[in-house]
């Protein structure tokens, strides 16, 4: 089974707080193969692997239930590379639809920006005004 590794050990081998593996276990990403009497729960490398796994998986922007599917994938050696390519395919095409979106969104900021004269006063001001509208919004459909 290989050494045996408290919660804060795993912690500090996978860079990460315990509070984060805790709450991968209530989630069930994460388990503990024993506790000891005392109730301390004990942890193999494997561990340690898997949680460096779901923090690069995040890093890419995969969602935990993504996360979850590639962890099932990761396991279940007779699974083909192709369908792990298949979910990075359609992840990409989400991070370009999002990317599209945070150009648009800049696009409006710096045309509200632009239109925002210094020193007006707050109830002259496009930024709050177009909040308060669907000014942003219109501006973004264009």
């Amino acid at each position: 089974m290989g050494a045996m590794l408290t919660i804060g050990k795993v912690a500090a081998q996978a860079a990460v707080n315990i509070q984060t593996i805790r709450y991968y276990e209530r989630i069930g990403l994460v388990k503990p193969v024993a506790h000891r009497d005392s109730g301390y729960r004990l942890y193999t490398g494997e561990a340690v692997q898997r949680i460096r796994f779901i923090k690069h998986a995040q890093e890419l922007g995969f969602s935990l239930k993504e996360i979850r599917e590639l962890l099932r994938l990761r396991i279940n050696k007779n699974v083909p590379c192709e369908e792990v390519r298949r979910r990075a395919e359609v992840h990409l095409e989400d991070v370009k639809e999002k990317i599209g979106h945070l150009l648009q969104m800049e696009r409006v900021l710096e045309e509200l920006i632009r239109k925002c004269r210094r020193r007006a006063p707050t109830d002259a001001c496009p930024i709050l005004r177009s909040l308060e509208t669907d000014q942003a919004n219109d501006e973004r459909r264009k």
